[in-house]
Parts: structure tokens; C-alpha cells; sequence
């Protein structure tokens, strides 16, 4: 079984960076919600507590080089300028999603969320991040900024969760495929 480069950089992208990152969200807005509303458990332990930073710290991560990667990695190559007179544009995937009218939407609307909207993501969660660092336990104790680091973190899933939306969309419409073919799997030749 082989991929190529660009395939494989967009599946770590995609798949490794983007759905880890919205896998840990779903816990990370459960156990904020839990842990910090004035009805919670009780106290909470140092080990909890500093459970709790790294996991926000390490989503902060993810979150960067989802978007690093795509922004960097995978979107100069989804917007190549084909040469004049190409007739095939599968290397070209912005161009193919232009060139035939039911699909230059994608582009418009899914590309466009990603390349601009997607930066809330990394940002938000970072802010939650570092307000849970700074505050720790006593985040209980301040409702309104309880209130933010949970609306923040629930901006960036919604963020993230859309972006992954349109970049599967758009790699299944006009998947960016190219560079030195990476073997994955290696099988019986019959």
C-alpha cells in the first residue's frame, strides 16, 4: 500500500493533528464544566489540577500545528497555479474545485473558513489554556471567567470541528496528492 508525501502530510494534518485535537475537546469542555461550576465535586487535587493544565496545555499544541501545518504544509500546495494549457488539473486542487461550477463553492466557502476562521481555534483554546494555568483551582471562585475559558474552549471545538468538516469535503473533491510515493504497507505479491 502506498501514499504519497502530500497525501500523507495531509492526513497527519487532517487526521492526526485536527480529530485529536476535537477528540480532546469534547473531554476537555466535560471536565471544565464539571470540575469548575459551583455545584462540582469537591476539592480538587494537585494531581487533577495539574492533569487538567497539561491536557489544556497539550490541546493548545495540537490545536497550532493543525493549523501551522495546514496553513504551511498543505495550502501552498492546494493552490499551485497550474501552467497555462494544463488540461488535467488533479495536481491543481484549488483549480480543479474552480474549474466546474458545483464545485468552486467548496473553495469559496469551505477554503475560506479554513484559511481565515480555522485561527480561532489555536487561539481560543490557548486563552483557556492560560487562564486555567494562571488560576488553577481558583477558577471556581471567579463565575465570569469560569464562564469564558468554557465559551473559549467551546468556540475552538465549534472552530475545529467546521474546519475539519470542509477540509474532508474539499480532499474528497480535490485532494492534494503529489511528491515521492511513500510505501505504508507491504503485502503479499501474488
Amino acid at each position: 500500500m502506498e501514499i504519497t508525501e502530500r497525501s500523507l502530510w495531509t492526513l497527519v494534518h487532517g487526521m492526526g493533528f485536527g480529530a485529536l485535537y476535537l477528540l480532546a475537546s469534547s473531554g476537555a469542555l466535560v471536565e471544565l464544566y464539571r470540575r469548575y461550576s459551583p455545584n462540582g465535586p469537591g476539592p480538587v487535587s494537585e494531581t487533577d489540577e495539574q492533569f487538567l493544565k497539561v491536557y489544556l496545555v497539550v490541546m493548545a499544541v495540537l490545536a497550532w500545528l493543525a493549523v501551522l501545518s495546514g496553513a504551511y504544509l498543505i495550502y501552498p500546495w492546494y493552490r499551485a497555479v497550474a501552467p497555462a494549457g494544463t488540461a488535467n488539473l488533479a495536481a491543481f486542487p484549488q483549480r480543479l474545485l474552480l474549474s466546474h461550477p458545483a464545485t468552486s463553492e467548496w473553495h469559496s466557502i469551505g477554503m475560506e473558513w479554513k484559511e481565515h476562521v480555522a485561527w480561532l481555534t489555536p487561539i481560543s483554546i490557548t486563552m483557556a489554556a492560560a487562564v486555567v494555568v494562571r488560576y488553577g483551582r481558583n477558577l471556581r471562585h471567579h463565575p465570569q471567567l469560569r464562564g469564558a475559558v468554557l465559551g473559549f474552549t467551546l468556540v475552538s471545538f465549534v472552530a475545529a470541528g467546521i474546519a475539519g468538516f470542509f477540509g474532508a469535503m474539499l480532499n474528497k473533491n480535490a485532494p492534494v496528492e503529489g511528491g515521492r510515493t511513500v510505501g505504508v504497507l507491504h503485502g503479499e505479491t501474488h
